[in-house]
Formats: structure tokens, sequence, C-alpha cells
């Protein structure tokens, strides 16, 4: 390697740590650099990192965030998240592709910002033109090939309008060149702006930039505009000849018009987008234009206008993915706030300042409960950002300034937008809203905020633009979007406040529900001294045992003497007081109803006491499995209401609403963990966690096998399987069948009892059916069914028969077929039937004779048919007396037990 190469190494190597130096200082010197790129940068500057930030946002594209240094956070609230910078981009930037697309894009109507998607152009490289001399050289045709290859790969539209000048006054030979543009479209008012104005062939862009001052031309109007609306072009060879002429430029430029040739610009459909002027020929004898320079001219600018057109397409594209990449930030930064709506309208609000570049920003939500006004106002001035852009005033209680009761007033009820160019000349506006002398009210976009489903929640309102111009369409395109995440937002953040609030007050009825469910302690001290008499003395080991003659006291220590005898409060380290107080809370929190109470949920626990230890069962099952169904006996009917439910759901009751299927017993296992939850309960808290999850999930499959409709659905596979050669009670499901089955058996025991016992239960059962029934009629205008009819009371043997036929008989069948010992059961709900079936062949029989006296009374006399009434009476007895009495434990005979 030579010596000058090393050298040359060696100075570059110096000059990239010194410019990594000065890349370091102004990033540590923000406001000098912001500075200094105010003050020194060129347009072209500006257009170049707008198009790199525009890239650098396209999808597919990575790049980096820059990190922000949130140490100094004192001007921005701390718990908001409002101390987000915001972006630095304002809607004015959004009119150099004349106006967007409007929001509404979709096919059904519904809103979206996002506009047909647009494939991404690739900036290819720029070919240099030659040079201004080389090209005099060029014939015409030539001439031309190379100015149109000139523009045809340009797509930013101020450099393909100011090399499109250019080549017209080299083309021309003309003087200075200027290029209008057409603004407005639909039913806007059309005019037109000088998008390069007085252009040589030796001006550069930069200078063009800096001289411009903004020219509109009315559509129509002078020589621009009749040429815009005819689309014809116009050479006029003396302009101070031509009428239509304006001579204030050249009176205030010191320059004198001759001659002047104007052409449209039209795309490839032929519609004029813009106006291309060239004046004054450059000859000696300063002839103006002539037909050849027309013919040159017109068909230099078809070209043109097609590139000019593809320019302004790709720079609408890049402008609605920087409007997109804007929505979707603030997209971003609502649906990261569900946790308050103020805070999130503070983001919102913020944001839409930043971008609409206004004075002030409203929101103002309603209440259905606040008729007539609005419940929430939130106020924003754009002093309420500090110089990077952050929030850095506390919001007060109330707005600082009055609401618009005509304008906002008339959005909220009609739900228009409302584009006001002057509030004074508008008869809706109140002009003492302006109280402060500092500040007045010019223009205003006012815009409801909806919710999903289309009804207005609010008004969103903006006050003055900054720089003291009306509200454009794109503004009200950008605002409109913004309105439209500002009310998903709201709707969402609002719905997330209901259900936080919800669910504090969950937990709020909870704790207090757990406090009064819960058994006094001094109660649970008092039943842990009294004696717990044996199994013996209470006969539990007996299928035939009945609680008639029992108090309350004695159940509670009938249950506690079921955990004694079954080794659970060793086994599973209980407290004794413990399941005292516990026995005492669920006593309570059974309702006082006819049947489905306390007594029956003891009754349910003592039957599947028995059968696992007089049934030996216990063999069967291991201990905790034990445990779980006698707490699930003692708990399946936790706060049963006396109805079932059918009722829950005809009657769309809270409980209906929460548990789509069975409903109650879903209910009754919720009561139970409750209950099992609450400090001084808890009997499961020295359980081992594995343990105590094997437990709650067999509780709960205890308590749902309690519906009737799941034993319908399962008690098929049940019955297969005890008949079975290859029953496998070590398999888990075969013994969770085994479990819901005895569940069912204990749920229905009353119908195995003795007969005096179950004529009284019966009785109870049927008491609060009728009462159901009464309910249904009366509250639900509905007949309720045949069981709960109280007028077909007379039904209930036949019902009983039924009932033992279709449940009870099958289920007792089945489990007696896996322990002999389990024969009572199925015993006593024989024996029952039988009893019922006689019950049931008295009441039909007394049905036909009431309907034969009834027939006889009409043939014969009165004192003929009480002579028949006394004789089929005396038949009747003789009927009776031929018939066999049943069977029953207590010695009484059937027609004794009919008659009671």
């Amino acid at each position: 390697m030579s010596g000058e190469e090393q050298a040359g190494r060696a100075g570059a190597t110096d000059r990239n740590e010194e410019y990594e130096r000065m890349e370091k200082w102004l990033d540590d010197h923000p406001e000098f650099t912001h500075d200094y790129f105010a003050r020194k940068a060129k347009r072209s500057m500006v257009d170049g990192w707008l198009l790199a930030q525009a890239l650098s946002h396209s999808p597919g594209l990575n790049f980096k965030q820059p990190e922000t240094n949130n140490s100094s956070g004192s001007n921005s609230r701390n718990n908001s998240g409002t101390n987000t910078p915001v972006r630095k981009i304002s809607a004015q930037e959004f009119d150099r592709g004349d106006t967007l697309n409007p929001i509404v894009s979709t096919v059904d109507g519904a809103r979206t910002f996002l506009g047909p998607s647009t494939s991404q152009t690739s900036v290819t490289n720029k070919l240099h033109r030659r040079p201004r001399t080389e090209l005099k050289t060029l014939d015409e045709k030539e001439l031309m090939y190379e100015l149109v290859i000139d523009i045809c790969n340009e797509l930013d539209v101020n450099s393909l309008c100011h090399k499109i000048l250019q080549n017209v006054c080299i083309l021309l030979n003309a003087d200075r060149c200027s290029l209008f543009l057409v603004h407005g479209r639909g039913g806007e008012e059309r005019f037109l702006e000088a998008k390069l104005f007085d252009v040589c062939a030796d001006t550069t862009l930069e200078e063009v930039g800096e001289n411009r001052e903004a020219i509109r031309i009315p559509w129509g109007t002078g020589i621009i505009g009749h040429v815009a609306q005819t689309g014809d072009l116009l050479n006029i060879p003396d302009a101070y000849k031509d009428p239509r002429f304006n001579n204030e430029i050249d009176l205030q430029m010191g320059y004198r018009t001759r001659s002047i040739l104007s052409t449209p610009i039209k795309d490839s459909e032929g519609v004029v987008i813009g106006v291309a002027q060239a004046i004054n020929r450059i000859n000696s004898k300063d002839e103006p234009f002539n037909s050849h320079d027309e013919r040159i001219f017109s068909n230099y600018m078809a070209f043109c206008g097609i590139g000019l057109k593809n320019a302004q397409l790709y720079e609408k594209s890049l402008l609605e993915n920087r409007r997109n990449q804007v929505l979707l930030d603030l997209a971003r930064v609502i649906f990261e706030e569900q946790n308050n709506v103020a805070d999130l309208i503070y983001k919102i609000m913020m944001h839409t300042q930043s971008l609409l570049q206004c004075q002030r920003c409203q929101v103002m939500l309603i209440d259905d409960l606040c008729k007539g006004i609005f419940s929430q106002v939130f106020d924003l001035e754009n002093t309420d950002f500090d110089n990077s852009d952050t929030f850095n005033r506390e919001w007060p209680a109330e707005p600082r300034f009055p609401i618009h009761i005509g304008i906002s007033g008339y959005v909220a009820a009609t739900g228009k937008t409302l584009n006001i160019a002057n509030a004074y000349e508008d008869n809706r506006f109140d002009p003492t809203v302006d109280i402060d002398p500092n500040f007045k009210t010019k223009a205003i976009l006012c815009m409801p905020i909806k919710n999903a489903h289309g009804k207005v929640i609010g008004v969103t309102q903006l006050i003055n633009k900054l720089d003291g111009s009306i509200f454009k369409k794109n503004d009200e395109n950008l605002f409109e979007a913004f309105a439209i995440f500002c009310g998903l937002g709201i709707n969402n953040t609002q719905m997330y406040e209901t259900v936080m609030k919800a669910m504090a007050k969950q937990r709020i009825s909870l704790e207090c529900l757990s406090y009064h469910a819960s058994a006094p302690a001094d109660e649970a001290r008092r039943l842990k001294t009294m004696v717990i008499p044996s199994t013996y003395a209470y006969n539990l080991l007996d299928f035939s045992f009945s609680d008639f003659g029992l108090d309350d006291d004695d159940t509670l220590k009938a249950s506690i003497r079921m955990f004694i005898d079954l080794n659970l409060l060793e086994r599973f380290r209980i407290s004794y007081e413990t399941v005292c107080r516990w026995m005492l809370s669920v006593k309570k929190n059974y309702r006082d109803v006819t049947y489905h109470n306390w007594r029956h949920a003891f009754n349910v626990a003592q039957t599947m006491f028995c059968m696992l230890k007089s049934g030996q069962m216990d063999n069967i099952l291991t201990e905790t499995e034990k445990l779980a169904l006698i707490i699930a006996c003692l708990c399946h009917d936790l706060d049963h209401r006396g109805t079932n439910n059918q009722f829950q759901i005809k009657t769309s009751s809270p409980l209906a609403d929460l548990y789509s299927t069975s409903t109650l017993e879903h209910h009754h296992f919720d009561q139970c963990i409750m209950i099992l939850s609450t400090k001084g309960n808890d009997i499961l808290c020295n359980i081992k966690q594995n343990e105590y999850e094997e437990i709650i999930q067999i509780l709960e499959n205890a308590i749902l096998a309690t519906d009737l409709a799941l034993y319908f659905k399962f008690r098929g596979e049940f019955f297969n399987l005890v008949k079975s050669s290859e029953t496998d009670w070590n398999r888990e499901r075969d013994r969770d069948l085994l479990r819901s089955m005895m569940m069912t058996a204990s749920d229905v025991s009353a119908i195995t009892k003795p007969w005096e016992v179950q004529l009284k239960v019966a009785d109870l059962i049927a008491s609060e059916f009728f009462e159901q029934g009464d309910l249904e009629k009366t509250q639900l205008n509905i007949k309720p069914a045949e069981m709960m009819d109280r007028d077909k009371k007379d039904h209930l043997p036949d019902m009983q028969v039924g009932f033992i036929d279709s449940i009870c008989l099958p289920v007792y069948q089945a489990i007696a077929e896996i322990s002999p010992r389990l024969e009572p059961l199925l015993d006593g709900c024989k024996k029952n039937r039988q009893n019922w079936q006689y019950m049931s062949q008295q009441n039909s029989k007394h049905v036909v004779d009431e309907c034969k006296k009834e027939n006889e009374s009409k043939d014969d006399n009165l004192q003929e048919s009480e002579s028949n009434e006394d004789e089929a009476m005396d038949n009747e007895s003789k009927d009776d007396n031929n018939l066999q009495p049943m069977d029953t434990e207590s010695g009484e005979d059937a027609e004794d037990i009919a008659v009671s």
C-alpha cells in the first residue's frame, strides 16, 4: 500500500471520527439542532426527510424508534401516560396532496380511515438532463424525446413541475414560465393555485421555493381560469390588449408581459389537472408565440400531464401512508388506555390539537341520566403544552369557558357534522361564550362521537386554526377518524369501567355475604362443647332412618358424628371447632323453603353415610372421595329458592343469566366454595394442594350430578358399565360415574323410606311444587306442568309411580348389583311403589263411581237416586274388601294409610 493511500485512509478515519463527534454533540443539544434546521433547512431537505420517513414506516421495513428521556417528567401527568410526545405533524401537510380520500370508503358504508390499497412505487435513480448548450444542438424530435425522458422518472411533484417549466423554456425559447394546479373536486369549489411561478431556464428549485408566494386564481377567472375551464390552448400576442389579463403582478415585479401562450395539462382521461403558461418568446424581434410553438407546447404537455398525474398519485399514496401511520399511532394510544375515560380523552385531545393545529379542542360526553346537558366536558388549549409537546397542566373540575349550547347541542341532537367558517355569521352560535377578551371564536369544526352501535355518546369540537384559516376537507377527514376512534375508545373504556365497578361491587357483596352467611363464633363454641351421641344412638347406619324425631342441634351433632366415624377430621387435619362452625354456616345458608332445606340436605348426607358404611362402598372409594361426597351431600342444595331450573329460565332470573345449564346446581356449588373459603369455615385449609384440587373437582361433579338432566345423560353408560364383566373401578371415568349415581341415589332416597315417612315427604315435595305452580299462574300467566298444578293434586299417586319407574328403580337396581348390602334401598323403593300403585287404583275406581252416579241421576228421580247411591256405596264396600291390603313396615294396612 502506497503512502498516499495510507494517508487517504487515515484522513477518512479522522473525518469519520469528527462526524461522529459532531453528530453526538447535535444529539446532546436538540434545541440548537432544531433551531438550526428551522433557519437553514431548504425545501428539498424537508421533502427528502418526509420521503425517508414515509418509506421507513412502510410495511416490511424495520426501523428503530428514537428513545426519549423521561427522567424529567415534572411537566407531565404521572399516571395517565399523557407524557408521550405527540407526533410532530400537522394537517396542513396533507394539503400537499389536495383532498385525501374520505373516511367512508368501504362497500357497506362502514367507516374506515384506510383507503384503497396502493402498491408502493419504487423510486428509481434519476437520470440527469444534458446541459442546455448540448440540448440546443439537437433537432426538434431528439430534443422532445430528451425532455420527455427527463421527466418520466420524476415522482416528486415540486421537482417535476420545475423540470417541466425549465424544459418548456428550452422548447419554446420562452423567457419565463408558470404552472398552476387545479384544486377542489366533486361538489367543492374549484380553483387554481400556482405551484411554481416565473421559472426561467436557469432558475433552481431552491430559488423558486424561497421566492414563491401563494397565488390563487378562481375557476374561470383570467387567462389561466379561462384555459382551465374551457380546456383549450390560448395564444395571446399582446397581453395588455386582452381584457382577461391582470397586470397587477407586472406592476409588483417591474416586469412587462408581452405575449402569453397558455395550455391546459390533462391526465390520461382528458380531465384538466393544471395549466402551464409561457411568457414572452425570446428573440431579437420580440415576436409572439406562433402555431409551431403551440403544437410543440401541446404535444409536450400531453406527456407532462401523464407524468404529473402519476406524481400526484404517488404523493397522495405517501400522504395516505403517513395519515394511516398517524391514525394507527392514535389507535395504539387509545387502546392502550382502558382504565380511565378522562385519561383516554386527554390523550385523544392532545393528539388532535397537535395534528389539526387549533387553538382549542373540546370533548363533551352525554349521559343518558343527564337529559339535555353534557355530563362531562373536557377542554384543551394549545398553551397546555410545553416546548416538548407534552401535556403539562392538571385538569379543572369544570371547563374554562361555557359550552356552545347551539352548535354542540345541534350536533348532539342530529348526529351531523358542522364546519363553520365564521361563527358570528351562524345563527346557532351564541356570542356570549366569548367571555375572555383575549379570545374570539372564529372557525368551528364540530362532530358527533358515536359508539359501535351508532349511538351519539358525545360531541367533539375544534375552535380556530392557529394560522387563522378555516377548517378544510382534510381537517374534516382526519377529525372524523379521530372522532371514530374516540367513540370506540370511550365506549370500550366505559364498558371496562363498568366491569371494574361491577367486580368491585361483587367483591364487596361477597365480603358482606361471607360475613353474614358465616355462623357466629360463639355458636360454634357452643356446638363444640356439646356431647356427640354415637352412630347407633341416632340410628345413622339404618337405611330406614328418619329425622322427624330430631331437633336442629341433633341434626348438627349427627352430621359431625358422620365426619368422626369416617375418620375425616383426623385424616385431613380438620379443626373440630372449624368443622362445627362450617356445619352451622352450611345450615344457615339454607333458606326456609318447604322441602329443599337443611333437613333434606341432612337426610341426603345420612343416606350417603349409610351407603359408605352399611353398604360397604367405602371399600371402593378413597378417603378423599368420601370427604368430597359428604360435603357435597350437605351442600348440594345451598340457597335453594324452592323453584326449579325451568322456573329460573322462565323468569329470566340473574341465576339463569349467569348459568345457561344446571343453573341451580352451579349456584349451590358456588355457595359451597364461598363458605369453604371463608375464614373460620375453611375445613380444607390444612390439605395439600394436589388433594385440595382433587376434592374441589369431585365436589363440583358431585353437586352437578344432582341435576336429573345429567342423570338421564349418563345413566345409560353407567348401567352398561354395571352389566359389563370388565368393570374396573380403578378407571377415573368409571369412578366418576359411580359417585354421580350415588349422589342421585342419596338425593331421591326419600322414596326408599318407610311408608309413613314417604307420605310426609311426598306431601312436602308436592306442597313446594304447588307453590311454584301458583307463581307460574299468577306471575307468568302460564299453565304449570301437571306435577306443579295444585288442581291436579289427585294425580299425585300416578305421578309418584311414574317417578319411581323412570328414575328411582333403575338406579337402585344398578347400585344393588355393585353391592348386595345396598338392596334395602331397592326393597324400600319397591314397597313404596306398591303403595302408590294401590292409591292410584283407589283413585281410579273412585272416579269411575262418580261418573256412574252422575249418569244415573239424569234418569231417576231424587228418591230413586238416593236409594241407588246407598246401594252403590254398599257395592263399593264389598269391592274394597275383595282387594288385598299392602304390607307396610309400620304394620298398618294400606286402606288405613290411604284414609290417613
